[in-house]
């Protein structure tokens, strides 16, 4: 079994709304495309997505195959207001797991759980077959490290894009993230 994470494409950013009811942005649908046709998706997967719309919105677009969603995939949660240095606050949250580094901030630990806890259970109910999951960056690094065994790959969060890929394989990472869009 192949575990294949995909980051959301680019979310058309509403400060009036919560980040988790943002739709993709239509000027960024044509790197979503992309992705679809680097030929890295399975063909034969079981498709789990956030229950967020930018998620399954994505997902939807990659696949024609039934997607069905899980909320425990979601962003990590936040507040709907910005924050300035945001790069600054989800560096301090992956390396400061257990705490809440602003406020309305979930900790990283509560999301690295509950993201843990849903692949588990979605890996689980699907022996034998390769599975994608459609999310964000902030669980999909923690579900890796959780995954892997390895430390938070900090410079990931950092070179991820929208949308972006990698593949896990029993308990390592074989592709990482970004390395599809050079092949493609």
């Amino acid at each position: 079994m192949h575990i294949h994470l995909v980051r959301h494409g680019t979310p058309l950013i509403d400060l009036n709304r919560q980040p988790s009811e943002w739709d993709l942005d239509p000027k960024g649908l044509a790197e979503v495309d992309r992705l679809a046709s680097s030929g890295v998706l399975p063909g034969d997967a079981r498709w789990v997505s956030s229950n967020e719309p930018k998620a399954v919105q994505t997902a939807n677009r990659l696949t024609d195959k039934t997607v069905e969603t899980d909320s425990r995939l979601c962003e990590q949660k936040r507040p709907s207001s910005w924050v300035k240095d945001f790069a600054i606050h989800i560096h301090r949250t992956l390396v400061t797991e257990a705490a809440s580094v602003a406020d309305g901030w979930e900790p990283a630990a509560e999301t690295r759980s509950r993201v843990a806890e849903a692949a588990r259970a979605i890996m689980e109910s699907t022996p034998g077959r390769d599975l994608v999951l459609v999310g964000h960056s902030t669980p999909w690094l923690l579900l890796v490290s959780e995954l892997t065994g390895r430390p938070v790959d900090l410079a990931a969060w950092e070179r991820m894009m929208m949308p972006d890929y990698c593949m896990l394989d029993d308990s390592s990472l074989t592709v990482p993230w970004g390395s599809w869009a050079a092949a493609a």
